[in-house]
């Protein structure tokens, strides 16, 4: 028989802090996934309505909406949550491959620096139009 208490909200909360590199790739990788699974469902949702449309339409929409500041940010977002995922679905490959085992937490961190550096140099591409 097993025995089980209820921990409470705050030791739950503080387990965050136990956590460590391996914990996060596994987090951000599963949470990078669910993103982008949404964007492709809502990409396809949003092309299939050009074929019912007047193309004229959906080309003024598209125009519109990437006129808007904030839909800028939201494509450099899905840009970081596409680089990441990638590069740590590389990381894992080798990690399965058996390739850098004894170095996982620092391969880790070297696909968050290299997805921060590849995000922040991709915003001038992205915003620096609509803040010009």
């Amino acid at each position: 028989m097993s025995h089980s208490y209820d921990r409470g909200f705050i030791e739950d909360f503080g387990r965050w802090r136990e956590f460590s590199a391996g914990m996060w790739a596994w987090i951000f990788h599963k949470f990078t996934g669910w993103v982008l699974i949404g964007y492709l469902f809502t990409h396809i949702a949003v092309l299939s309505t050009a074929t019912a449309s007047d193309p004229a339409v959906y080309t003024d929409t598209l125009q519109g909406l990437e006129a808007l500041v904030i839909v800028r940010f939201l494509e450099v977002g899905l840009l970081a949550v596409a680089v990441f995922h990638i590069l740590n679905g590389v990381r894992l490959l080798f990690v399965d491959l058996g390739v850098g085992l004894e170095a996982q937490d620092r391969s880790f961190y070297a696909s968050l620096v290299l997805t921060g550096a590849i995000t922040v140099a991709s915003v001038p591409t992205f915003i620096g139009g609509v803040l010009a």
